[in-house]
């Protein structure tokens, strides 16, 4: 806990690609986030059309199940309107974060963060159409469950791995003007 992960940019990259590189890798996250949980808001959605029909594919399974609380059902005698917040504001604080860490940390922690975004993003969505999120994916031994729940864990344990694992850099420290040397009198 209170590591940053900060990557120095190369002494090589033009000035005018510098200033261009970090609104370029915030938007590769953002779109990779908006891909993902469109993919999941449209399974979601195909599942719902195709119910009450469950599929058994022996370790995973298809069974329509609604989810009105947080994970694990959480707080589901709760008004919707307050999970609707605090989940809202959670997602508002993680695209905040990722915006803000994007152009400093690596390729696998952007990914993470662009995983954990979707997931997020993925069942707020949801929860604002109908007041519950759709789960769909059952294992038998573990809650049921959809792909933004799994975007969100993969991306939250890939983060911790490579929080752990990554190599931090201090940024470089500024350098001092040299002062002036007063020449010597002749």
């Amino acid at each position: 806990m209170g590591r940053v992960l900060r990557v120095t940019a190369a002494a090589s990259v033009p000035a005018a690609e510098t200033a261009v590189r970090p609104l370029r890798v915030r938007l590769v996250i953002a779109a990779i986030a908006a891909t993902l949980a469109v993919i999941d808001l449209v399974v979601k959605h195909l599942v719902e059309q195709a119910h009450p029909v469950d599929a058994d594919f022996g370790l995973l399974s298809i069974r329509l199940a609604y989810n009105p609380g947080i994970s694990f059902s959480m707080g589901a005698s709760l008004p919707a309107w307050v999970v609707i917040a605090v989940t809202g504001a959670v997602t508002l604080g993680i695209a905040v974060y990722a915006w803000r860490t994007a152009p400093e940390v690596p390729n696998s922690a952007r990914l993470a963060l662009a995983m954990i975004l979707a997931g997020a993003t993925g069942n707020l969505v949801d929860r604002i159409a109908d007041g519950a999120v759709t789960d769909y994916l059952y294992t038998g031994w573990f809650p049921t469950f959809n792909i933004a729940d799994a975007l969100l864990t993969c991306g939250v344990v890939l983060l911790i791995l490579v929080t752990l694992l990554t190599e931090v850099r201090p940024r470089p420290a500024a350098r001092p003007e040299p002062e002036p040397q007063d020449e010597p009198a002749s």
